[in-house]
């Protein structure tokens, strides 16, 4: 029986239904006052004087979907397309939890819909326990136009330099993902790491240092095919810098003094002056001792940098709207760019759906597809979105 039978029956015959009780009979015939009979057909009066058709389940679901994805359908909102349902002159007692509920499970709704920029968990930030114990790598390139050396990447040293770290992040380019580095790793027993696919953020510190660097090469350049001559200085400039996240300079970390800058030969610090005044062995002396210190700059510069993470976690955090995942999930996932360019302005945002087959707790989901086929890579969470079937 559709949802107004009783209330059909009781304008047409003044019938209740079966064992129904006198509170029972009472709701019948308030609810009753705000119907109409005619010729045999149930509406409904609205607000503002308009009778609206009664329909049970069947015509509802046909309606929904003529409205929402039918010959004129727009895929409209649920709110909206109750409102547009109503204006056509239909009316049932749950027409705005169905539609809401039916535009939510909308497969095109939903591969469509808009980037959720919200994230879905706590920020994880990552400290080295040591100095020079942890790498992030990352290629600047390619560049274009080339070098005047038709070199095209930028990637620095540093095994040679500043020994053999624990660890080393890396994205998942081709580039730091190949024979080479597997064997270098293998041979100096360093522990390689990828990031998510497509997720920077993952090895932020390393994006941001790059992306320092290249606008300092900017605004160096004069042809733009020198900017390979012009790398030693930017270098230079970004390694005598004071970094927001240390309170220090990264040459004074490695070194334990601070570089003379060619400004300060030209015009002599007091710094340069006093110095050169100094005997040898006083200048070795004072040499050692600025050695036999550094361990507590680097000490200090942990620290303020902790701090400083802990301010920015707790920045983040609180634009943090939860969506939790449990294994059996359905999801959809982000399109990654390279993915992109098959279908131009019609690719969707989202392609799916998949499965949750593990979750972290850091926020990393493991996915398969319906057949039960891992993905190759983990994704992050922000990277998904529930799918509802």
């Amino acid at each position: 029986d559709p949802w107004y039978f009783d209330i059909h029956q009781y304008i047409k015959e003044g019938k209740y239904p079966v064992g129904a009780s006198d509170n029972d009979k009472k709701t019948i015939r308030r609810r009753a006052i705000g119907f109409v009979l005619h010729e045999n057909i149930l509406y409904k009066k609205s607000f503002d004087s308009i009778l609206l058709r009664c329909i049970g389940q069947k015509e509802s679901r046909l309606l929904m979907k003529e409205v929402h994805e039918g010959t004129f359908g727009t895929h409209i909102a649920g709110q909206v397309m109750a409102r547009k349902i109503m204006r056509a002159g239909y009316f049932w007692s749950t027409m705005e939890k169905d539609c809401i509920s039916y535009a939510r499970k909308c497969h095109k709704c939903q591969i469509y819909a808009d980037n959720i920029q919200v994230p879905p968990s706590e920020l994880n930030v990552m400290a080295s326990p040591l100095p020079f114990s942890m790498w992030g790598m990352d290629v600047i390139g390619p560049i274009e136009p080339k070098a005047s050396n038709g070199h095209r990447f930028i990637l620095v040293n540093i095994i040679c330099r500043y020994g053999i770290p624990d660890k080393i992040i890396t994205d998942n380019g081709s580039n730091l993902n190949n024979k080479m580095m597997t064997e270098l790793c293998d041979s100096f027993k360093i522990q390689h790491h990828n990031c998510s696919p497509y997720r920077p953020k993952m090895n932020g510190a390393v994006e941001a240092a790059n992306k320092n660097i290249k606008k300092i090469i900017q605004k160096m350049v004069v042809t733009h095919k020198d900017w390979h001559e012009m790398l030693p200085y930017a270098l230079h400039g970004y390694r005598t810098s004071v970094r927001t996240l240390t309170g220090a300079t990264p040459f004074s970390l490695v070194y334990g003094m601070e570089a003379v800058l060619p400004i300060k030969v030209e015009i002599p610090s007091l710094r340069l002056l006093t110095e050169a005044k100094l005997p040898e062995t006083e200048w070795v002396q004072t040499r050692f001792d600025q050695l036999n210190l550094i361990e507590e700059k680097r000490l200090d510069a942990i620290c303020h940098g902790q701090t400083y993470q802990r301010r920015i976690k707790r920045a983040f955090n609180k634009r943090v709207q939860p969506r939790p995942f449990e294994e059996g999930d359905l999801v959809l996932r982000k399109l990654l760019p390279a993915q992109k360019d098959k279908i131009g302005k019609w690719t969707p945002n989202y392609e799916g759906p998949y499965m949750v087959k593990q979750a972290f707790s850091g926020g990393a989901l493991i996915l398969t597809n319906i057949d039960g086929e891992e993905l190759a890579y983990p994704v992050n969470s922000d990277s998904v979105k529930k799918f509802y079937a």
